[in-house]
């Protein structure tokens, strides 16, 4: 495949052409910014005369005659895709699994096979090609994704921004605030350095293992605050514009230009995630603002429960009337229950008279609702002894739940049911993947890998948005995506947690800080829900403008001695580039499938390899070359549902790439990190979207103890990653796509587990301290008090820098540094060892589903204490500082006054430790101090006998030689 040296038009991705002259054309002549002729001229149309970068007027005299500038290569393959624009571009796209059809690309003699097939195919569709019946819809060009809804990453400044209709802009961080920032992120890791330097070369003799442990922890904390510091470097603010996306591709009178998107829900048991909240989330979907034909909602039932079925069927009849009385009054948020229960002014700008009617009249349509759907959860709540049974009278498929047949049932759609006013609705679907014994279904990742294979079946959007079932649509304009862009990540919102955010489930310090920092390198994490995906990415394909892989060396050599052989490429290396680019340039050729018949199209996919790739799905692997969604034309609508059955079949994935090179990724329970990361990995970026209005709310366990087992599962699978061969710090080190600093954040996701053992080791040193009578730190020197009092305001002053630019409260970063503490000697050391037990006795976790239920009283889920052996550790250290402070103040006491300055500094220690584990003990003790009495037992027991043996043995204190010390009584004179 040839690549044209013009640059490409950042509006429509066609190149920009030149001049007469032979020069490129440039539209804007201070920042050049890429434009071709026939945008601009569009833009001169709409009014708009500003320039897009730099917002400087462009010249008048800009709009001279130009011409197109293409390769031979391209006006040679002009003809072949003249008829099929919905494809164009698939050249552009790169098969990253190309250790799967190296072998594939030969005939039997040895000879590449591509060349001689498609030219003749080529020929033969020149010849024999008549207009396929559907071809007016195909050249359509809504039927493509427009480049203008791409989500573009343009700095300009306000007046620009506002001058025209970009959908979202990238503003940097004031140079003053990101200046002293780096600053002071440099002067720290200064006096750490120096920190550690008198650390070292100061050691407590008489105290010398809690010396040692001591500096061993602080190294440990350095490394973790490094990796955690440094990806916030170059954080951006981006700005989006929402509200213009209908107004530009959503033109009276013409028909829509939006790009379709297929949304995912996901749940599993519906005893943990009412059925109620999931038909919320399900309805904020349907009444999106967003043109019906383009939204489908698949939901995915991986427990096989007739309640979930039921339930479905219920909010599809009750969506008849929701969605229509949502689009008529421009309802915000779209999701029922969260509606009707805001403490807000609902006339507040609505002028229709009727509008307080039908507003009476569909809340008691919604309690009406509520009622039924409570009555299907308490006839689940006993299961028959025959198995559940639906109306008809036949068994329910999915009575066996570990082992059940695939079903699938279409509620609404373009040819299903209209709402009540005769309008179309979304199509919803209802899918439970095939699951039998012996087969590994891979929990929440293989649900969703059903659910992108079902979907390109029925409807193939080009975009994908994955919600968790509690997780609703907030604002129903937000759907985003951009150019090279994997996905778009929105931020977590929730609803239902308290004002003081005892356990930080907000997670502000994260969603606010540091991914912000890292939009700025290469895009944020995926963390498992709210996110728009590229399809095309999920497939394994790497980005349009794929970076350039670093040079390899073949020969080691070091930098003080380099090696002056020439280095070259290895062989072997470049015969694999070369099969490379003949496949892509077969998948190229291949983008107009429908012109050959049913034979040539198998042999091709087959000879392709794409079904050790992607299955035994002609049907599937034709969608996956449509880079622009849509079913393929020559698909039978009749055969759609069985071929989605076919696809969701428990072995289908067997000897295929799913979960390892495409899809959601396999190996972890937390996928969402490392599906994430494999894009990146392959050159992709993504982008990190804050609407004034939260895209996407949902609810969190804010519970104590489910909040602990939600922080378990997250630290355990990041010690999975870290166990695998999928680990930050090794694996697409040789790719070169992903930068230094996003490899040191994803490094980060997963080695914080085990800071809580050097965490647990320094929360237990002030105790020790304390009930011995030593000290970590000798008699500290004016300079050495000194480099103390720097690291603190080096501390201090990073804080508030970063509090300043990322506008967090200073309560959030404290909640979070409190929790941090709070999970590091609970979940993440439950984590660290049942990582590695499973690794070593293969002793497997389940998955346990955080309930998403509540009490009737208002945070009353606040105050219940569960029992879990989370809370014995961080109780345990509780209980050891106490008494070890009570133990300080009476050794002080019985030594007088000049025992008074040392116990400072340890009775600070110790409150640092108490003051840090303060919620938990606050949430242990609960509203009426119900504290589960096993764990006061354990705990006190475990203080106690810890206590006990460290008097006994006294490990860290000096041993008097007691021979010399009788032999000096002797010589006393008594």
């Amino acid at each position: 495949m040839m690549e044209s040296k013009s640059p490409v038009c950042n509006t429509c991705g066609e190149e920009i052409g030149v001049k007469p002259n032979g020069e490129f054309f440039v539209a804007c002549h201070e920042c050049s910014f890429p434009i071709c002729k026939a945008c601009l001229e569009y833009e001169f149309k709409e009014g708009r005369r500003i320039c897009l970068r730099c917002g400087n007027p462009y010249d008048e005299n800009v709009l001279d005659d130009v011409e197109t500038k293409t390769s031979k290569h391209q006006s040679t393959i002009a003809t072949h895709i003249s008829n099929t624009p919905q494809d164009s571009g698939i050249h552009a796209r790169h098969v990253s699994t190309v250790s799967t059809i190296d072998s594939e690309l030969n005939d039997e003699y040895g000879n590449p096979i591509w060349k001689n097939r498609v030219d003749s195919w080529k020929d033969k569709k020149s010849k024999k090609k008549k207009k396929h019946p559907k071809a007016t819809k195909d050249e359509d060009p809504d039927a493509q994704v427009p480049p203008q809804q791409h989500m573009e990453d343009i700095s300009l400044n306000p007046e620009a921004a506002s001058a025209t209709d970009v959908l979202s802009v990238v503003i940097p961080i004031p140079r003053t605030k990101i200046t002293s920032y780096r600053i002071v992120i440099i002067m720290r890791l200064t006096i750490l350095a120096l920190f550690f330097h008198y650390r070292i070369t100061h050691p407590v003799d008489s105290a010398y293992g809690l010396w040692l442990t001591s500096v061993i922890c602080e190294i440990w904390f350095a490394f973790s605050w490094v990796l955690d510091q440094f990806p916030k470097w170059s954080p951006i603010n981006r700005e989006t514009y929402i509200d213009r996306l209908s107004a530009r591709f959503e033109r009276e009178g013409e028909q829509s230009q939006l790009a379709a998107v297929d949304f995912f829900v996901s749940t599993v048991d519906p005893l943990k995630e009412p059925p109620l909240i999931t038909a919320n989330t399900v309805l904020s979907i349907l009444a999106l603002d967003y043109p019906v034909d383009k939204v489908s909602c698949y939901v995915s039932d991986d427990g096989a429960a007739m309640l979930s079925f039921e339930s479905l069927v219920e909010t599809a009849d009750f969506a008849r009337k929701w969605v229509p009385f949502c689009k008529k009054y421009s309802i915000e948020p779209r999701a029922p229950e969260f509606y009707f229960s805001l403490k807000i002014d609902y006339l507040r700008d609505k002028v229709q008279p009727s509008f307080v009617k039908e507003r009476r009249a569909m809340k008691r349509d919604y309690e009406e609702f509520k009622i039924r759907m409570n009555a299907l959860v308490a006839k689940a709540q006993k299961t028959p002894e025959e198995g559940w049974t639906m109306q008809d009278g036949t068994s329910w498929p999915g009575n066996n739940t570990r082992d059940h047949p695939g079903m699938i049932q279409v509620f609404l759609g373009y040819s299903g049911a209209r709402d009540v006013e005769g309008n179309e609705l979304p199509r919803l679907v209802y899918v439970s993947r095939e699951k039998r014994p012996g087969y590994q279904h891979h929990k929440k990742a293989g649900a969703e890998n059903a659910l992108v294979r079902v979907s390109a079946v029925l409807t193939n959007a080009p975009f994908i948005l994955n919600l968790d079932c509690d997780h609703y649509v907030n604002n129903s304009k937000a759907v985003l995506v951009g150019q090279d862009v994997c996905y778009v990540q929105f931020p977590q919102r929730f609803d239902g947690i308290d004002k003081s955010d005892r356990y930080a489930n907000r997670n502000i310090v994260f969603f606010d800080v540091n991914m912000r920092g890292l939009d700025g390198i290469q895009g944020p994490v995926y963390v498992g829900t709210g996110c728009v995906f590229r399809r095309q990415a999920l497939y394994g394909y790497s980005p349009p403008s794929k970076p350039k892989m670093l040079p390899q060396s073949s020969s080691s050599s070091c930098c003080c001695c380099p090696s002056k052989k020439k280095q070259t490429q290895d062989p072997s290396e470049i015969y694999k580039d070369a099969k490379r680019e003949e496949l892509d340039a077969a998948i190229f050729n291949l983008g107009d499938l429908d012109n050959y018949d049913e034979y040539e199209r198998s042999m091709l996919i087959s000879q392709t390899s794409f079904e050790k790739t992607f299955g035994l799905s002609a049907v599937f692997i034709e969608s996956t070359l449509m880079e622009n969604g849509g079913v393929p034309d020559s698909v039978n609508p009749s055969t759609l549902i069985k071929e989605a059955i076919h696809v969701i079949s428990c072995g289908y994935e067997e000897k295929t790439e799913w979960g390892k090179e495409i899809g959601w990724i396999y190996g972890s329970i937390t996928e969402d990190i490392l599906t994430g990361f494999k894009m990146h990995c392959r050159g992709w970026r993504s982008i990190y979207c804050m609407p004034l209005r939260p895209a996407f709310k949902g609810s969190a366990p804010i519970n104590l103890s489910d909040r602990l087992h939600q922080v378990l599962r997250w630290a355990l699978g990041s010690v999975e990653i870290f166990l695998s061969r999928h680990c930050p710090l090794w694996y697409g080190c040789s790719g070169g796509r992903l930068k230094w600093l996003q490899r040191m954040a994803y490094i980060n996701t997963i080695v914080y587990p085990f800071t809580s053992l050097p965490l647990v080791a320094y929360c237990t040193l002030p105790a020790i301290c304390l009930l011995t009578g030593k000290f970590i730190i000798p008699t500290l020197s004016n300079l050495a008090s000194m480099l103390f009092l720097g690291l603190f305001i080096s501390i201090i002053l990073t804080s508030v820098l970063e509090l300043r630019w990322s506008g967090v409260s200073i309560e959030d970063l404290w909640r979070n540094e409190q929790f941090w503490v709070i999970g590091g000697v609970s979940a993440h050391l439950f984590a660290v060892f049942q990582g590695f037990l499973k690794m070593l006795a293969g002793l497997d976790t389940n998955f346990t589903v955080t309930s998403k239920t509540a009490e009737d009283l208002e945070f009353g889920e606040l105050y219940i204490v569960k029992w879990t052996t989370l809370l014995i550790p961080p109780t345990s250290l509780l209980i050891i500082n106490l008494v070890g402070v009570v133990a300080g103040f009476s050794d002080a006491l019985n030594k007088g006054y000049e025992a008074w300055g040392p116990l400072f500094g340890k009775i600070f220690f110790a409150f640092w430790v108490v003051l840090h584990l303060y919620p938990f003990l606050k949430g242990l003790m609960g509203r009426q101090n119900r504290t589960p009495t096993i764990v006061i037992l354990w705990s006190i027991l475990l203080a106690s006998v810890f206590s006990l043996v460290w008097v006994r043995i006294n490990p860290f204190v000096s041993k008097t030689d007691t021979t010399s010390l009788s032999q000096n009584c002797l010589l006393i004179d008594c």
